[in-house]
Order: C-alpha cells, then sequence, then structure tokens
C-alpha cells in the first residue's frame, strides 16, 4: 500500500485466527505494511485468535468482543447489523467460508467499503465433494466484492466453475515465505533429541481432522528408526496421541504445541510429511523446501506442482498403504533425501520469495482503497 494520508482502516473477517496458513499469510501482510493501516480482527470461532503471537509489535491491531458476530444463521437482522459495523472500515477483507455471512451482508447493503475475500481450502465436510448449498451461496454473495483470492490453481478452477465467478474477479496469488531466513535451525524443538541413525520426521500443522495426522503417525510407526515430531495446536490432539499409544511409538512421538518462527527450527527435520486429505497451497510445504528437507506429501490440491520435479515421486495417493510406503522409501535412502532436499530449496528461492505475494497483495489492496 502506498502511503497515505490518513490510517486505513481494515476490517479482517475470519473463520479463525488461531495459527494457521491463511492466518500467518495475514499477519505477514500486516507486518509488511506496517504503519499503513490499523487492523480490526473478527473470528467466527470465539477465542480463537493463536496468531495474534505473530503480530509485530507496534502494529495497530485490535481483537473487539462487542462486535456483531460473523457465527449464526442467516438472517436479515444480522446482516444489518454486519453492515453497519463495516462502514466504520475502509477495506473488509473475508477468510473462507467462516466468514461467507460477512460477504452476503456485504451483498445485500449499499454504499459499503470495498470487499475482498480470501478463500484458501476447505474443512473436512468438503475433503471429498464440495456442499451444493455452500457453492449456491457463494455465488449469490460473491458479486459485489471486488475481488476473490485464492492460492492455488486448484481453488482457481473451483471459483470459476462451482462457483461461476468471473475470470475479472479472481486473483491466484501463490504464498510466499522469507525463503533466505530458512538457511539453518537456531533454537531447539523441546522434547527432541534424535539418537545417531534416527529419522526425525517433521510436520507443521494445525491439529485437525483435515489433516489427518493419525496417518503419519500410523507410517512413522512402521519405520523402526524413525521419530516423529508434530509442530501445531487443535483439537485433534488427544486422537493423536491415543493413535501414538495404540501403534506403540509414543515414546518417538514429539508434540511440542504451536511454536512461531518456523524459520528457527524446521531445519531440525530430515523429512517434511504432509498427510492431508484436503490442501491447497500449503505454506509449510514451502516452508519445508525453503529449510531444504525432502518431502512426502498426499496429492492434495497443488502439492504436485509446489514442490520440485525429482521430487514427486514422493508424492501420494491420499491413503494410508501408499503414504507410508514413500515415506518408508525416502527414510532408507540418505543420497535421496540430500538431492530432494536441494531440488527443493532450489525452487524455493527462485518461485517462493515473500516479497513477490506482498506485491502483489499491496498492488490488490491499493486498488480497492482507491475505489472506496
Amino acid at each position: 500500500m502506498s502511503p497515505p494520508s490518513a490510517t486505513r482502516r481494515i476490517l479482517h473477517c475470519h473463520s479463525t485466527f488461531d495459527a494457521g496458513g491463511k492466518e500467518t499469510r495475514a499477519v505477514r501482510l500486516m507486518n509488511a505494511f506496517g504503519g499503513e493501516a490499523e487492523h480490526t480482527i473478527l473470528t467466527a470461532t470465539p477465542g480463537a485468535l493463536g496468531a495474534r503471537v505473530l503480530i509485530d509489535t507496534g502494529i495497530r491491531v485490535s481483537f473487539p468482543t462487542d462486535a456483531p458476530s460473523l457465527h449464526g444463521k442467516p438472517a436479515p437482522g444480522r446482516y444489518r447489523k454486519l453492515a453497519a459495523y463495516m462502514r466504520n472500515f475502509d477495506l473488509i477483507l473475508t477468510y473462507n467460508w467462516g466468514a461467507m455471512d460477512a460477504v452476503m451482508a456485504h451483498r445485500i447493503a449499499r454504499d459499503l467499503p470495498p470487499l475482498i475475500h480470501h478463500e484458501d481450502g476447505f474443512n473436512a465436510d468438503e475433503a471429498v465433494r464440495l456442499k451444493t448449498k455452500r457453492n449456491l451461496f457463494r455465488r449469490l454473495a460473491l458479486p459485489t466484492a471486488k475481488a476473490l483470492v485464492v492460492p492455488s490453481r486448484t481453488l482457481e478452477s473451483v471459483a470459476h466453475n462451482s462457483w461461476r465467478q468471473p475470470a475479472t474477479r479472481v486473483h491466484r496469488i501463490p504464498n510466499g515465505i522469507d525463503v533466505p531466513a530458512y538457511a539453518e535451525p537456531v533454537i531447539p524443538i523441546p522434547g527432541l533429541s534424535s539418537s545417531p541413525g534416527e529419522i526425525v520426521v517433521g510436520t507443521l500443522a494445525g491439529l485437525r481432522e483435515i489433516k489427518n495426522l493419525p496417518r503419519l503417525v500410523r507410517a512413522v510407526a512402521a519405520i523402526p528408526n524413525g521419530r516423529l515430531v508434530i509442530v501445531g495446536a487443535g483439537p485433534e490432539h488427544a486422537r493423536i496421541l491415543a493413535e501414538a499409544q495404540r501403534c506403540g511409538m509414543a515414546d518417538r512421538l514429539v508434540m511440542p504445541g504451536f511454536m512461531p518462527r518456523p524459520q528457527d527450527y524446521v531445519g531440525h527435520f530430515d523429512i517434511f510429511a504432509l498427510s492431508s486429505n484436503s490442501e491447497q497451497f500449503p505454506i509449510s510445504l514451502i516452508e519445508a523446501m525453503a529449510a531444504g528437507l525432502p518431502c512426502v506429501t498426499t496429492d492434495v490440491g497443488d502439492c504436485a506442482t509446489i514442490i520440485a520435479d525429482p521430487n514427486r515421486l514422493y508424492v501420494t495417493e491420499v491413503e494410508d498403504g501408499a503414504f507410508a510406503s514413500a515415506l518408508a522409501r525416502l527414510c532408507s535412502d540418505h543420497c535421496t533425501r540430500q538431492l530432494l532436499g536441494a531440488a527443493n530449496k532450489a525452487k524455493a528461492l527462485a518461485e517462493y520469495d515473500e516479497r513477490v505475494m506482498i506485491a502483489r497483495y499491496r498492488t490488490l489492496y491499493d486498488a480497492a482503497f482507491c475505489e472506496s
């Protein structure tokens, strides 16, 4: 955003503000824009504010508790309250299905600030098939949005074909990170002390059903010298621990909870593994590539095109056996791990630098401000 004559007021409407991919990207943009704007953050999931710790000191941000709720049944009264609240801002940014009521409120009201909607993926209830009612709701709600931003080619296709959005409204902006910051790990992971000959398999993920982390537990359990690190927090914590105990590998599982700044520790992994049932453009995969890690991932979203070409041999069906087999092969082949890690790091440097991502968002948001 170019320097404003007055501070720009941005309203962020999130499905959740726990520290997942879309939240960390939103925070990186807030930090990059610095004093150019002040931010108000609402979440449809009360108390889900884990990503706030990533916001730089000095960024003007508030988390009001008296704002209209983003969660509830569709109703004209709710929408009028949301629309009235939106009038206090210069730009409205909405994220994922959980904030779609704010998009609909914008649709049925008049003379509101510009709105840009962001879609980053789906929860477990739409991992296999999109819900018809939600598709129809998006078609009805999105026409007054200035833009719809997606990170992946898969979501770009969904936006055109399922949500019937015109090409002029859909903007595909791949996620980016500060790649050079991943040169070397600088802090330990609590609870991790690997032994000689041990292979550390790691992942970064919100502990949600869609991530299918029990699949990863089962795969590592079958590798005698494998050790598993799952960095993240969420409602599936107890289920993951129970699966590790069932598989007899609880003593080889490290779960330190959420840790900010993955650039400081992800390099402790030997292999990065992504076991999700659904993704679009996972930032964690790019972070692993930047750290020079080989990757095993299910074939979801854009994962097969994100990683370097040689690593595509380790993109598997969304199925336990294929995933476990690929992980076991990579654990047993040190030379291949080195080659794939180097190729992934080179691609991350060439294609996923966050400066490109920030510039594209800046241009898009500036254009919306100019029309407000």
